[in-house]
């Protein structure tokens, strides 16, 4: 009896999730018959749809409609929550640990493989700056937004009720680090929220809080254009948020945030959302590299040189052969990472069928970004938008690409009721800490160690 053909998903993300998806449709019938099997390794049971982590972050969305089950959407693949350690292609093995090995103590497992689909996405991209690591706060996952929510509420509680004015005042300064798409949304929402927020609290004024938005170029939100970015940032200047361009964050140690340009600024909180990097499982496979540590891949997604490997997304370095430039590579962006997942399972099917490959071609169509409610910037096939037209496209483009119809409705019922109702200001911070309150109530009482034993 002949061995199923194994298809391994390392990443449960964009690439990994619409990629196993497809597969299971495309291989339905070697999947019941057993020919073929999908097996993805990932170490989140869900998929964020990352573009909506700052509405969550504001409260537009609740976090659980933010993420995809994987067992739900794939549920003729096998899932392992856990994570690939290596990769040996030339022997077909890899590597990994799952939650079961970590429980039992046990070494990593290996799993052999027929095809390979590597497509770990990428992680936050951090310098060495003194403090970074131990005061910085990441905007990457949902469990990070939803953090960065509860935090921005709780210092506003902290300066409601603090009496001494250095602590009010470093706990209402915000800074953000990294004017891309993931820190020029989460201020511009969080902003918004807590501007709003505001008018509950009896000590303070939207003007009391002071947002700062550090970027090492001239510019934030290349992708839509430098007109639109110039418009983004008079937009943010308008709500006297700081920003400061050609600036970079050399320290934030001892809760103060020191700029290049020698500006000091008390602060409790330091969003870094400066770049990204692919994942560091890259480094630990026998597969080709660029000098960028992304996988080099071919227009057909497989792996340069290499047969039965395949990657896209943030992890792969993939020929763009709509912009006539010789050299010139894909964006590591979602509008990319979707589309590539429907042809990497096109070809990966059309592989184990001897059938011909595609080459992936998609002319970059343009960007959207929010900067708050009602309003955003848009750049859309040569058509630049601002303001509520713009915010209008950036909620229904994302509506019409967040997976399965469930999720769309309840996001959009989500939205309708925001509409209708005020919004949510309510920090549960807590929920970081759920034993908190039991190991309380579970410890003995002070001065009880001191009592004699009856």
């Amino acid at each position: 009896m002949t061995e199923p053909a194994r298809i391994l998903v390392v990443g449960g993300g964009y690439v990994g999730m619409y990629t196993a998806l497809r597969l299971q449709r495309q291989l339905r019938a070697e999947l019941r018959s057993g020919a073929a099997e999908i097996v993805v390794v990932t170490p989140e049971p869900y998929m964020t749809y990352q573009p909506f982590l700052p509405e969550a972050a504001a409260g537009s969305i609740s976090p659980r409609h933010v993420v995809v089950p994987l067992r739900r959407v794939l549920d003729r693949c096998r899932i392992l929550i856990g994570e690939v350690l290596s990769v040996d292609h030339a022997e077909r093995t890899a590597t990994l640990s799952t939650l079961a090995t970590d429980e039992e103590g046990t070494a990593p497992v290996e799993l052999t493989y027929t095809e390979l689909v590597i497509a770990p996405g990428s992680v936050s991209r951090t310098l060495p700056v003194p403090g970074l690591a131990e005061h910085g706060i990441g905007f990457k996952t949902v469990e990070e937004a939803i953090g960065l929510r509860n935090h921005v509420i709780e210092q506003m509680d902290i300066a409601s009720s603090t009496r001494d004015p250095a602590v009010r005042d470093a706990a209402l300064t915000f800074v953000f680090v990294g004017g891309g798409y993931a820190g020029v949304e989460a201020l511009a929402e969080l902003e918004d929220m807590a501007r709003y927020t505001a008018r509950y609290y009896h000590n303070i004024k939207p003007g009391d809080l002071r947002w700062v938005l550090v970027e090492a170029s001239d510019r934030i939100l290349p992708e839509v254009g430098g007109k639109m970015g110039r418009y983004a940032v008079r937009e943010l200047r308008g709500r006297n948020v700081d920003v400061r361009l050609e600036t970079r964050l050399d320290s934030c140690e001892d809760r103060v945030a020191v700029l290049s340009d020698g500006t000091r600024l008390p602060t409790r909180t330091v969003v870094w959302t400066a770049g990204v990097r692919p994942a560091p499982l890259l480094a630990a496979t026998d597969l080709p590299l660029n000098e960028r540590g992304r996988i080099r891949c071919t227009a057909r997604l497989s792996v340069e040189g290499v047969d039965h490997a395949w990657a896209a997304g943030d992890a792969a370095a993939v020929p763009d052969v709509t912009s006539g430039a010789p050299g010139g590579e894909c964006a590591p962006n979602a509008q990319h990472a979707v589309r590539q997942a429907r042809v990497l399972a096109g070809n990966i099917t059309a592989s184990l069928r001897g059938q011909p490959l595609k080459e992936y071609a998609h002319a970059y169509a343009g960007s959207v970004a929010s900067l708050g409610l009602h309003k955003g910037v848009a750049h859309v096939y040569g058509r630049r938008l601002k303001g509520y037209p713009a915010w209008f496209m950036h909620r229904a483009y994302h509506l019409s690409r967040v997976p399965t119809f469930n999720r769309k409705a309840r996001v959009l019922a989500e939205w309708t009721l925001s509409g209708l109702f005020k919004r949510e200001i309510v920090s549960l911070g807590s929920l970081e800490h759920p034993r908190a309150e039991f190991e309380l109530a579970a410890s003995p009482p002070p001065g009880d160690d001191d009592k004699p034993s009856s």
